[in-house]
């Protein structure tokens, strides 16, 4: 997968996801089901986004647009960037507690 495609997908992750994410147990749980079937779940995505209803307009169409790049990636793509997410986890959940 191009460096460049991911980046487009990931970005409204990175911008929003800390506040879309917030208050979730399992955050990357929530970003793996997005991504976890042949298409992007963009009902989840919604669902994720009616949360925190002040960011859907900013954030709808940047989703929009990462969630049609998922959907024409290659199996083996997804598969490498689920492992990606999974990798993400891994390391977040070895980040020492910050109390």
């Amino acid at each position: 997968m191009a460096s460049a495609t991911l980046s487009a997908i990931t970005a409204p992750l990175r911008a929003y996801g800390a506040v879309v994410l917030e208050g979730y147990e399992e955050p990357h749980a929530e970003v793996m089901a997005l991504v976890w079937g042949p298409r992007f779940d963009r009902e989840h995505a919604l669902r994720l986004l009616e949360r925190r209803p002040g960011y859907v307009p900013q954030v709808l169409h940047d989703v929009q647009k990462a969630a049609d790049m998922f959907d024409r990636l290659a199996d083996a793509e997804r598969d490498r960037l689920r492992a990606l997410i999974q990798r993400h986890r891994s390391r977040w959940d070895n980040v020492p507690a910050t109390h």
